[in-house]
C-alpha cells in the first residue's frame, strides 16, 4: 500500500482563480498605502523644514554662547579644548573668530540643537536671557533706532497699507463666494493677532470691523443646528454636502470670532498685560471699544443666529460699566433689539440676564440701564396662565367630570350661570374678548409706570391718580419726574381709563405751568416727553378738550419756541400743527381780531381762564427769521394756517413724521447742523453820512432854528423868584 491519502480537500482550478485574484488586490492595496504613508512622511518633513527655514530667517540670529549647555557636554568640550594646541586660543584668533561668526549667514537654523530640524521646541529654561548676550550687537532695534522719525512713519505707512490691501483682498474673495472661500476666514482672523508693535493696534481694529461685516453679509437667515451621527453616516448630494461644509466651517469660524472679542474685552477689564508685547497697555481701551461695538452691531443684525445668546450675556454687564462710551453703546444696541424683536425670545432672554445682574448687584445699577427697558414691545399682561402654572395641582373633580354628572336641565342651568360670569368677569377686566392671543412675554418689570401703564388693573386708577396728584403738588419733585407723573396720567386716561368719568383739569394746569421752565439749556432733553404728553393730552383726547385750552396751549408752545434749540422749535411746532388740525378752529390766533371779551393774561397758569382767544401768533412772524431751514418752513406753514395742499403745505418728508421723530431728527447732539445752517452773508455795511444829506430840507430847516434858538437863550435863574409865575423865564 502507498502513503495515506491527506484528507484535505484539494482546492479546484476555479477556487485558484479566484483566492489568487484576492491576493493580487490585497498586494496592490498595501502597495499603495506604503506609498501614500511614504509620501505623507515626505510631504510632513518638507513642510516641517520650510517653517523651520522660514522661523530661522525673520529672527535674530543668537550667539552659541547664550544657550545652556549639559554638564556633561562642558565637560567633553573642556577636554578638547585642553587637548588643542595652545597656538589656536591667542586673542588674536579670538578676535578673528568672533567677527567671522558676526558676519555668518549660513545660520538658517537654531545651532544649540543637536537634533533633526523638525525636532521638538525648545524649552524656555535651556536659554540664557538676552541681557546676558553680548554678540550681535547690530540687531532690528537699533537698526530702527538708528531711523529717522519720517523714515520710520514711512515703513509704518508702507506696512499698514500692506495690511490693508491683505484684509481686502480676503473680505472681497469670501463675501464674493461664500461656499468655496469659507477656509479664508481663518486667514483673515489671524490678522487680529497682529505681532508687529508698528501696526498692531490699527491692524486689530481692521480686522474685527471687516470680520464683523463679513459675517453680516454671509450669515444664513435661519439658525444653524449640528448634524445628527446619523445625519453625518447617510449619503448626501454634492450641493448638499457642500452646504452642510459650508455651514459648519461658518459656525466654528463665527465662534472663534466671538471668543478673540470676548478675550480682548477681558484682557482690556482685568487690566493683563500680554507676553508678546505688540499691543500696549493704554491700547487696550481701544481695541476693547470696536470689541463691544462688533458685538452690538452682531447682537442687532444678526438675533436669529448662532450664540445670539452668548453675545447678551457679554453685553449686559457692560450697560452698567463706568466707561459711559461702552455703558451707552450697550444701553442703545439693547434698546434696538427690544423695538425690532417681533417674536419676543430675545427679549426674554435679555431681561433674564438684566434682572439676574441688577439682583447680584443689589439694585445698585446705572440708571440707563433700567431706562432700556423702556423700549420693550409689551402691550398686554397674562396673568392667569402663570398663576394657574405656579399653583399646585388639585385633585378635585373638574367642570367637566362634574357636567357629566348632571342631568339635562341641571346642565342648562350651568352653561346660562358660566354665561352670566364670564360677562362679569369681561366687564371687571375690562378686556374684549376671551380667545384674544397673547404672544408677548410676561414679565416682572422694574421700570417707570408710565411705559406700561396700560398694563395696570382699573381697580387701582383713582388710589394711583391721587398719590400722582399729591405728588405734583408736593413740589418735592424735578422737571422731570413731574412730565414723567402727567405722562403716566394721560397714558392710563387714553387706553383702559376711557371708561373711568374723570376729568384731569389740574393736570392740564400743572403741565401748563411746567412749559416755562424748558429752555434751550439742560432741560431740553425733557421735550421728547413734553412732546408725548402733547400727543396724548391735547390730540387722542381731542374730543374731551375745549377750544380755549387748546388755543391756550398753542400760544405757550410758540412763545417757548423762541429760545429753545432748533430740534425742540421743530418737534413744538409739529406739535402745533397737529393741534391745528385737531382744533380747526385755532385759526383764531392768526388774526388780529379780538374774540370775545378780556385781555390776554400769559402769566396765568390756568389754560382756561387766561383768554388766549385775544392773542396772536406774533412768534410765528420772529420764527420765519430763524436761522434754521426747517423752522423756518414750519413757521411759514403755520402762519398760514396749516395748510395740507398747495404752496405753504409742507414736504411728505416732514408731514408724515411725529413731533417726537422730528425731535430725534434734528438733533444736534453730533454737534452738526441736519440740514447745515449756511454761513452768515459777508455784505459789507452800508456807511450812512452824518449831516444834512438824509435829512429833509425843512425838516433841517427847523432843527437848525431851534438850535441856533438854544444857543442864543439865556437863563435867567433870579426871575424866578421875582417875576410872577405867568411871565416866561426865558428872555431873549
Amino acid at each position: 500500500m502507498g502513503p495515506p491519502r491527506s484528507k484535505k480537500r484539494r482546492p479546484t482550478f476555479r477556487r485558484l482563480l479566484k483566492t489568487s485574484g484576492v491576493k493580487l488586490e490585497n498586494k496592490l492595496k498595501n502597495r499603495q498605502l506604503k506609498q501614500q504613508n511614504v509620501a505623507k512622511k515626505q510631504r510632513k518633513e518638507q513642510k516641517r523644514l520650510r517653517q523651520a527655514v522660514k522661523g530661522a530667517a525673520g529672527a535674530v540670529p543668537r550667539p552659541l554662547e547664550t544657550y545652556r549647555k549639559r554638564p556633561e557636554e562642558e565637560e567633553d568640550e573642556e577636554e578638547f579644548l585642553e587637548s588643542l594646541p595652545t597656538d589656536m586660543l591667542e586673542e588674536d584668533n579670538l578676535q578673528q573668530m568672533t567677527v567671522m561668526a558676526r558676519q555668518a549667514s549660513f545660520v538658517t537654523r537654531d545651532l544649540s540643537s543637536c537634533g533633526p530640524v523638525h525636532g521638538g521646541k525648545k524649552r524656555k529654561s535651556d536659554v540664557v536671557p538676552a541681557d546676558q548676550s553680548h554678540w550681535f550687537s547690530v540687531t532690528v532695534e537699533e537698526t530702527c533706532a538708528e531711523m529717522t522719525p519720517a523714515q520710520r512713519e514711512r515703513l509704518r505707512d508702507q506696512k499698514l497699507n500692506e495690511r490693508k490691501l491683505t484684509i481686502a483682498s480676503l473680505a472681497s474673495a469670501i463675501v464674493s463666494d461664500p461656499f468655496s472661500s469659507i477656509k479664508r476666514v481663518k486667514e483673515l482672523r489671524a490678522m487680529l493677532m497682529e505681532a508687529d508693535p508698528s501696526v498692531a493696534v490699527t491692524v486689530r481694529k481692521l480686522a474685527m470691523i471687516s470680520l464683523m461685516e463679513v459675517f453680516k453679509d454671509i450669515a444664513p437667515t435661519y439658525r444653524i443646528r449640528p448634524l445628527t451621527s446619523a445625519e453625518k453616516a447617510t449619503k448626501v448630494k454634492k450641493e448638499t454636502q457642500v452646504l452642510r461644509e459650508f455651514e459648519e466651517g461658518l459656525v466654528s469660524q463665527y465662534k472663534f470670532y466671538l471668543e478673540d472679542l470676548e478675550q480682548t474685552i477681558k484682557d482690556w477689564k482685568q487690566k493683563k498685560k500680554k507676553r508678546s508685547q505688540a499691543v500696549a497697555f493704554q491700547s487696550y481701551g481701544g481695541l476693547a471699544e470696536v470689541a463691544v461695538r462688533c458685538l452690538c452691531e452682531l447682537l442687532v443684525a444678526l438675533p436669529h443666529f448662532n450664540f445670539h445668546n452668548n453675545i447678551i450675556v457679554i453685553l449686559v454687564p457692560l450697560m452698567n460699566d463706568p466707561v459711559k462710551k461702552v455703558s451707552v453703546m450697550c444701553c442703545d444696541a439693547l434698546g434696538k433689539l427690544f423695538q425690532q424683536d417681533k417674536e419676543g425670545g430675545a427679549s426674554l432672554a435679555t431681561v433674564r440676564v438684566i434682572s439676574g445682574l441688577v439682583k447680584s448687584l443689589n439694585y445698585n445699577v446705572r440708571p440707563e440701564l433700567l431706562r432700556t427697558l423702556l423700549s420693550l414691545r409689551i402691550k398686554e399682561v397674562e396673568v392667569k396662565k402663570d398663576i394657574e402654572a405656579m399653583a399646585p395641582k388639585q385633585k378635585f373633580m373638574t367642570n367637566k367630570e362634574k357636567k357629566k354628572n348632571l342631568s339635562r336641565m341641571q346642565r342648562k342651568h350651568w352653561k346660562k350661570a358660566e354665561e352670566k360670569l364670564e360677562k362679569e368677569l369681561l366687564e371687571t377686566e375690562a378686556s374684549e374678548s376671551k380667545d384674544k392671543k397673547i404672544k408677548l412675554v410676561t414679565l416682572n418689570m422694574m421700570s417707570l409706570p408710565c411705559s406700561f401703564a396700560h398694563l395696570i388693573n382699573l381697580e387701582f386708577f383713582d388710589d394711583l391718580l391721587n398719590v400722582l396728584q399729591d405728588l405734583i403738588q408736593s413740589g418735592d419733585l424735578s422737571t422731570k419726574e413731574t412730565l414723567h407723573c402727567i405722562q403716566t396720567v394721560f397714558t392710563i386716561l387714553s387706553g383702559q381709563g376711557d371708561v373711568l368719568n374723570i376729568d384731569p383739569l389740574n393736570f392740564y394746569s400743572q403741565f401748563y405751568k411746567l412749559l416755562l421752565r424748558l429752555h434751550a439749556g439742560a432741560s431740553s432733553d425733557d421735550t421728547v416727553i413734553v412732546l408725548r404728553c402733547l400727543d396724548a393730552m391735547l390730540t387722542r383726547r381731542r374730543k374731551q378738550v375745549t377750544l380755549q385750552r387748546a388755543m391756550a396751549f398753542v400760544k405757550r408752545l410758540s412763545t417757548i419756541s423762541l429760545h429753545m434749540m432748533p430740534n425742540a422749535s421743530v418737534g413744538i411746532l409739529a406739535a402745533n400743527r397737529a393741534t391745528m388740525h385737531a382744533f380747526s378752529k385755532c385759526d383764531f390766533l392768526l388774526d388780529n381780531e379780538i374774540q370775545g371779551s378780556g385781555f390776554y393774561l400769559p402769566e396765568l397758569d390756568e389754560p382756561e381762564y387766561c383768554n388766549a382767544q385775544n392773542t396772536a401768533l406774533w412768534e410765528l412772524h420772529t420764527l420765519q427769521r430763524h436761522y434754521h431751514p426747517v423752522v423756518r418752513r414750519f413757521a411759514v406753514h403755520l402762519s398760514q394756517g396749516a395748510p395740507s395742499e398747495g404752496s405753504s403745505a409742507l414736504s411728505v418728508e416732514l408731514s408724515r413724521r411725529s413731533p417726537v421723530e422730528l425731535f430725534d431728527d434734528y438733533s444736534i447732539k453730533q454737534m452738526t447742523f441736519n440740514p447745515p445752517v449756511a454761513s452768515p452773508s459777508s455784505k459789507k455795511k452800508d456807511h450812512f453820512a452824518v449831516g444834512a444829506a438824509l435829512l429833509d430840507a425843512e425838516l433841517q430847516r427847523r432843527i437848525e432854528s431851534a438850535l441856533t434858538a438854544a444857543e442864543d437863550a439865556k437863563l435867567d435863574f433870579t426871575a424866578a423868584h421875582t417875576q410872577p409865575p405867568s411871565e416866561p423865564l426865558i428872555t431873549s
